[in-house]
């Protein structure tokens, strides 16, 4: 099964990372490092994941694609 795209982009507003995770609506964490940023959306994702289960909602699938991995077809 595929996972779920990770967005990671530095904010010069936030003076730090910002990822995201774009098939999880408001899914996403700040760090003061790329890394710090990823392990934090990793723990938001597992919430966000745990939390429509328990709502008996199910999880979208893994469906973003960013343009620059999309190939013509």
């Amino acid at each position: 099964m595929s996972d779920y795209h990770i967005n990671i982009f530095y904010s010069e507003e936030d003076g730090g990372y910002i990822a995201d995770i774009p098939d999880l609506a408001s899914c996403s964490a700040f760090g003061e490092t790329a890394e710090e940023a990823l392990r934090q959306v990793e723990e938001a994702k597992k919430a966000w994941l745990d939390a429509a289960q328990a709502e008996g909602k199910a999880a979208p699938p893994p469906r973003y694609r960013p343009i620059i991995y999309q190939v013509p077809g």
